[in-house]
């Protein structure tokens, strides 16, 4: 069985100013229940186009409300989320990034792992959002 890739692209469509071209994708699910998402940032999925900048918290919501859309592309929800890992390019970020994960994963319960890093792919982001869920049979 091959596994299903939703939302391919190909970095240099991303990032024009870079001069890498890497075929990718938002999302794998894998043997029709393990979803891979790549890390989520304040990024609208339609239109490649950097939202809230400078703005911690509407770049997690954005990057939230991408999990949430992705989630249910590749059929599941929310709920079926195992594990998150939090980039932040700040400490200080850390209460309001997450506050607004909570919201999104109230009762939701994932195991979760919080890295400060120095840098994102591009300065304006300030949040990075990567999730790892199982779709039960």
């Amino acid at each position: 069985m091959e596994h299903t890739r939703i939302r391919t692209f190909n970095t240099k469509d991303t990032y024009p100013e870079q001069s890498i071209s890497n075929d990718l994708c938002q999302a794998v699910v894998a043997r029709g229940q393990m979803v891979f998402l790549r890390g989520q940032i304040g990024q609208d999925l339609d239109t490649s186009e950097s939202v809230c900048i400078g703005d911690v918290g509407g770049q997690t919501e954005q990057a939230m409300k991408n999990i949430d859309m992705l989630m249910k592309e590749a059929g599941g929800n929310l709920q079926h989320i195992c594990k998150l890992t939090i980039y932040i390019s700040d400490p200080r970020y850390r209460e309001d990034v997450y506050r607004v994960v909570g919201k999104w994963l109230k009762g939701v319960y994932p195991v979760s792992t919080g890295i400060v890093v120095s840098a994102f792919a591009r300065p304006e982001y300030l949040v990075e959002v990567d999730a790892t869920a199982v779709i039960p049979d």
